[in-house]
């Protein structure tokens, strides 16, 4: 024991995407939810296919799902060495390498640089949520704390329309592919594509 800090366990936290999300995403999707890589005892997703550890590891797991929804763990796992970095660029892979729709719940972090490589530099669009501290259940009970961040749901897919259709009462969505064309097209080169 140290001046004044006591060891304390650190007891594991199960954050789960809160009701409303997941209705919503379900919704998106048709009515179900093909693949849920970060899933956990707790969750309410109830994809097809769930990852969870120890048993499955999500980041290497096939994401060969046609829709795919992603609430990644927000800090860094030490003993995998793994980060939410990992997650985005599986998210992209998704899309590109599968034809995949994934929508992924993440915090809002503009200035790393996963963000700008795998959400400017290769999403579709993004909600920047209104809830500026988003309730997640945390061991699948609502506590009444919110996140300290503010968080974005990130679309990799090519129904754009209908993601903005759906999220926009839930945030500010912004036309990620829309908003490169038009800088490239005027010969302005995209800050997300420049880092």
């Amino acid at each position: 024991m140290t001046a004044g800090r006591s060891n304390v366990e650190v007891v594991s936290q199960h954050w789960c995407t809160p009701p409303k999300y997941v209705n919503l995403i379900r919704e998106f999707f048709g009515g179900t939810i093909g693949l849920d890589p970060c899933s956990n005892q707790y969750s309410i997703v109830n994809a097809t296919v769930e990852y969870r550890l120890p048993h499955s590891d999500g980041l290497v797991e096939p994401w060969d799902a046609s829709t795919i929804f992603v609430n990644p763990p927000y800090g860094r796992d030490r003993e995998r060495g793994t980060g939410i970095r990992d997650w985005l660029r599986r998210c992209s892979e998704a899309r590109s390498q599968h034809n995949a729709e994934v929508l992924a719940l993440v915090p809002v972090a503009t200035n790393t640089r996963h963000w700008k490589n795998f959400v400017f530099g290769a999403a579709d669009g993004v909600a920047f949520l209104y809830d500026t501290r988003l309730r997640f259940l945390e061991n699948g009970r609502d506590t009444g704390k919110g996140a300290p961040m503010s968080c974005a749901m990130v679309y990799w897919g090519q129904r754009y329309d209908r993601f903005e259709e759906m999220f926009l009462p839930f945030g500010a969505v912004v036309n990620l592919k829309h908003l490169h064309s038009k800088l490239i097209g005027k010969g302005t080169q995209c800050l997300a594509l420049s880092f």
